[in-house]
């Protein structure tokens, strides 16, 4: 008899393990049209629970390098092991600014809520991140946005959850990420839009047993749709 395994039919499990607007159903998004195949390696960068480094995983058969900062890589293992998957995925505990990897190493980063921390700035792409993947490799990121550009006072509404000058969001427009990534020598920027998964997938994350879910309903229902997004931004490495 074969041993049973978890798969990501298990909507319990993935709000358990959700960490912000639901990671599945960004991630189900953003690869729908890319040519990920078999025995590529893929960088899945803030991967926090793993949840998308198992969702590559089964669904294209990709080996996958699940890096996070905040949870640790024992505790990631543990869940990839749950799947079966202990030999597909590595679990790495590692800081987005000081990657542990060779240059040219990556077929593919995928990224999933987490780029905006770390990489909304004119440094990051070309100093720490493309280094890393190979020539004609992809870049694949998906992130919270907002529809119009804050600059300087967040809008009134929004106040209350947010610092009102802005200075603890790391959100932008579309048109802002394609500005910056634009000005890279060292990738091709395809495609920049908003996301058509915002509703179901902040649907998901506030129906899950999370204090910071409670939290994020107030926000939600002040925003009305005014000025959040999901932003997909996909490039290729020169």
């Amino acid at each position: 008899m074969g041993i049973n395994r978890r798969n990501l039919d298990d909507i319990e499990f993935i709000r358990a393990n959700l960490m912000g607007p639901s990671s599945i159903v960004m991630i189900e998004e953003l690869t729908s049209k890319l040519s990920l195949k078999k025995g590529m390696r893929v960088l899945d960068l803030g991967c926090g629970t793993g949840l998308t480094s198992i969702y590559l995983a089964l669904k294209f058969g990709v080996t996958v390098f699940a890096t996070d900062l905040w949870i640790s890589a024992t505790e990631n293992y543990q869940r990839f092991s749950e799947f079966g998957l202990e030999n597909q995925i590595t679990p790495i505990h590692a800081d987005a600014l000081h990657l542990p990897f060779a240059n040219h190493y990556f077929d593919a980063v995928i990224s999933v809520d987490a780029y905006q921390y770390f990489g909304a700035n004119e440094q990051y792409l070309d100093r720490h991140l493309a280094p890393l993947i190979k020539e004609g490799g992809i870049f694949a990121i998906a992130m919270p946005g907002v529809k119009v550009e804050f600059d300087v006072v967040v809008p009134a509404e929004l106040q209350p959850f947010l610092s009102p000058n802005g200075e603890d969001i790391h959100w932008h427009t579309c048109e802002w990420w394609r500005k910056l990534w634009e000005e890279s020598p060292n990738v091709c920027v395809e495609s920049v839009r908003e996301m058509s998964c915002f509703s179901k997938a902040w649907s998901e994350w506030l129906q899950s047993d999370n204090d910071y879910a409670r939290e994020n309903i107030a926000l939600l229902n002040a925003d009305d749709g005014k000025y959040m997004n999901l932003i997909s931004l996909i490039a290729s490495k020169k």
